[in-house]
């Protein structure tokens, strides 16, 4: 039997799902968090390690190696691993890219809502008595907005980027999209654009979708934020570095664009980031992808493939 380990278990599985369909295949030892300097003694020996965010550096790697053949990760992205010193040592490496496709779509439209609704802070006045306390039979006392006719702008057409765009469309958004794989919409309904501003000068709401890259590194930046409508929306449930952060938060200070829904940022857990307490920024803690259906997904589809 082979052994495993897996080095970071606990976001995957907090308790509410089982290691059954790992633990069929061999020996495995699951650590809930592995600290950077225990990252090699924990996997020597090992003939595969899963990891979710726990470094594996060319360095680990030499030492690993030529036991360990194969590094799954439990995530979308794979840049927490050497692959090109993997690649020299033979190691495969696996990333899942399809198992939170649904989740982290809806997240878009959960962060998306909570901006145009408002429904948190008036269930919450509510409760303070204002309803009952108002002298015609509703109230408001923040924007209300409607998503129908307005123009949804993704950037990165993927699997997620195209299933946020369809739930855009279910809506009666228009969608605007650029990918610098495609210049034929894949989504029926969705246009493709020419380039990343035409995207941002044109959209309502802005979802970015793209992996992380040298190139679009902070993207998200002053000069492409000043083009954007007054009224326009940021959503980010990709990755934090993709936004300069600092940028964002004097744009939304300044009311230079509306609101911010974001599910992810360049460091975290944050210590100090200038996003927090941005006006009009809403932070969730990068819950986007952690839904049971597809945490659960996650595990069968990492067993399936090893």
């Amino acid at each position: 039997l082979l052994n495993h380990v897996v080095l970071d278990g606990y976001t995957l599985n907090p308790g509410d799902l089982t290691w059954d369909p790992l633990t069929r295949l061999g020996d495995v030892k699951v650590y809930e968090r592995t600290p950077a300097n225990l990252v090699l003694e924990r996997a020597r020996g090992a003939d595969v390690v899963f990891t979710n965010k726990s470094l594996l550096t060319a360095d680990t790697l030499k030492a690993l190696a030529p036991t360990l053949k194969f590094i799954g990760v439990l995530a979308t992205g794979y840049n927490i691993v050497n692959v090109v010193a993997a690649r020299k040592l033979n190691i495969v490496v696996s990333n899942i890219p399809t198992y939170g496709t649904f989740s982290v779509s809806q997240m878009v439209f959960a962060l998306l809502l909570h901006i145009t609704q408002n429904v948190g802070h008036h269930c919450n006045e509510v409760k303070k008595g204002r309803w009952a306390a108002n002298k015609d039979w509703c109230f408001w006392d923040t924007p209300l907005t409607e998503l129908e006719g307005k123009t949804m702008g993704i950037i990165g057409f993927g699997r997620i980027g195209q299933t946020t765009g369809r739930m855009a469309l279910a809506f009666g958004m228009k969608v605007i999209a650029y990918d610098i794989y495609f210049k034929k919409s894949p989504v029926e309904g969705a246009q493709m654009a020419d380039s990343v501003e035409e995207v941002f000068a044109q959209s309502d709401v802005l979802s970015l979708h793209c992996n992380l890259t040298d190139q679009n590194k902070e993207m998200v930046n002053s000069s492409l934020l000043r083009t954007m409508k007054k009224n326009a929306i940021i959503i980010n449930t990709s990755r934090g570095p993709l936004i300069n952060e600092k940028d964002l938060a004097d744009a939304l200070n300044s009311r230079t664009i509306y609101a911010a829904g974001l599910d992810v940022l360049s460091v975290e857990p944050p210590t100090s980031n200038p996003l927090i307490g941005a006006k009009n920024c809403f932070v969730t803690p990068h819950i986007a992808w952690a839904t049971k259906e597809a945490r659960s997904r996650l595990m069968g589809i990492r067993s399936e493939e090893h």
